[in-house]
């Protein structure tokens, strides 16, 4: 579970992490900060899981809940239950094309907090500069065009020119900007951590296709997620993080994209008593067989200003022709 990350990432909650209200250093570690290509499905249906996701997160605010149970033995106390985070990133790489895309993604992400878990929506707006070979998947930037490189540097055309997922990149970059796809994600706290186990926490996400395909901002299609969050304390200042994940990735007409999974590693360290700082590598599959797996370093800071307004600002380095050459960003998250 990264904590307070502001770049965008695969699992879908690369976003601030969900702060519970139990005891004990579950509470301590939140508190700082499959597969076979699917058939396609029809919106009805895709919606009806949305609805069961959101139906899902109110049960974990019932009575039976080692949370629960922890905050029974002693007094009651009201903790914020809602988080509204705001960042704004930019990222710039070739992505293995012989032309830059340069990308603001600017999100705002309303989460509730419940007992065992949380459930968010993040609203995002875009803007993409670039030829159409790139777009944001799930709020990563990623390579969705097959077109290869010329032998005079022009991309090989595979159909019709254009920004639309299925279509040959255009020839020179433009600016398209817009609403980019919202994400709903929902998180359970399965296992506390002890002295010997890590807080285990089990993950699932649709995205939903809201941004305009044809102006190279999504795909236009639903996108299904599940991953798993592993964090441990290590002393009295040292956190370790363990995600993976794995994404059904809709395919766009003239497309054929692979099926997503992706993992990251980090650490994390208390500076002070109001500043976290941590590192994490990434790796996450391709989506098409052109580039390599996106691979990249990610070093983000958090500072709590008090115990509504926390701050947020990270850095990533691109390993591979997958991922952006570098990014950047900043962010608030206010609790009530």
């Amino acid at each position: 579970m990264r904590p307070c990350a502001t770049l965008g990432s695969r699992g879908g909650a690369r976003s601030v992490a969900g702060t519970g209200v139990s005891s004990g250093s579950a509470q301590a570690s939140r508190s700082r900060c499959g597969v076979v290509k699917a058939p396609q499905c029809s919106v009805g249906a895709m919606m009806a899981r949305v609805c069961l996701l959101v139906a899902l997160s109110f049960f974990w605010e019932g009575p039976v809940s080692w949370a629960g149970a922890a905050e029974a033995e002693g007094p009651s106390q009201a903790a914020p239950q809602w988080r509204v985070i705001a960042t704004v990133n930019y990222s710039s790489g070739s992505y293995g094309t012989d032309s830059r895309t340069n990308i603001l993604y600017a999100p705002m992400t309303v989460r509730r907090v419940f007992r065992d878990g949380d459930v968010s929506l993040t609203i995002p707006f875009l803007s993409i500069s670039g030829t159409g070979a790139v777009r944001m998947v799930g709020g990563v930037p990623t390579r969705t065009s097959n077109a290869i490189a010329g032998p005079v540097g022009a991309l090989a055309a595979v159909s019709r020119s254009g920004k639309g997922p299925g279509a040959s990149p255009l020839a020179a970059a433009t600016t398209d900007s817009g609403l980019g796809d919202m994400i709903l994600r929902g998180r359970y706290y399965l296992i506390e951590e002890s002295s010997v186990m890590p807080l285990v926490a089990v993950t699932g996400r649709v995205k939903l296709p809201t941004a305009d395909a044809d102006r190279g901002l999504g795909t236009g299609e639903f996108d299904e997620g599940a991953g798993v969050e592993l964090t441990k304390t290590l002393g009295d200042r040292w956190l370790a993080y363990l995600d993976g994940g794995y994404n059904l990735i809709g395919d766009a007409p003239g497309t054929n994209f692979n099926n997503q999974w992706w993992y990251d590693v980090g650490v994390g360290y208390d500076v002070t008593e109001s500043l976290h700082m941590s590192v994490f590598y990434e790796e996450y599959r391709a989506l098409v067989n052109t580039v390599n797996n996106a691979r990249d370093v990610l070093a983000v800071a958090n500072y709590v200003v008090d115990d509504t307004v926390h701050l947020t600002g990270s850095l990533l380095v691109g390993l591979s022709n997958g991922a952006p050459n570098y990014g950047f960003g900043g962010g608030v998250r206010l609790r009530f």
